[in-house]
């Protein structure tokens, strides 16, 4: 299956993240996104903060009440094995070109949905940048923009290269 966007997301600060059909997308994200803690989101390096909606079906399927939006992610995909994301790649959509910056770090804000979330999402060994941690991937990732644009729920989500 091709990989898609089949969410895209924003707030006025904090999570979960309400779904919008379309957005501008700047070096510093998607117009109309805000972040409830500056100090540790948003940024260039951190201007999309994207999530696989198969990692959140697995979430689901261990007991927590998610949806796409919940985790505080920009961009729900579907069709990319979280596990085969890395820092450096680059992907692109119609009207914008992003690149893979850093691995989100779990935060307390997700304890809304239940105990022991940070922990199913994020632990030592994803922390130690290794990618054959069961819960690689599952916390998200952030990207820079490369180049800006229009980006619309349905794109497709096309691999363009790995530059680390």
């Amino acid at each position: 299956m091709p990989a898609s966007i089949i969410q895209i997301n924003i707030s006025r600060g904090g999570v979960p993240k309400r779904p919008i059909l379309e957005g501008h997308v700047n070096s510093l994200g998607i117009e109309g996104d805000d972040h409830a803690h500056s100090q540790f989101h948003g940024g260039a390096r951190q201007a999309l903060l994207l999530i696989t909606s198969e990692g959140i079906d697995e979430l689901i399927g261990r007991g927590f009440p998610l949806f796409a939006g919940a985790l505080g992610e920009n961009l729900t995909t579907r069709g990319i094995d979280r596990r085969t994301l890395r820092i450096g790649q680059r992907y692109r959509t119609p009207g914008v070109v992003f690149e893979i910056t850093k691995i989100r770090v779990s935060c307390a804000q997700l304890d809304i949905y239940g105990r022991g979330i940070q922990q199913a999402l994020y632990d030592a060994r994803v922390k130690a940048g290794d990618p054959s941690s069961e819960r690689w991937g599952l916390s998200g990732f952030y990207a820079s923009i490369v180049r800006p644009g229009t980006i619309r729920s349905g794109d497709p989500l096309i691999f363009l290269e790995e530059l680390a």
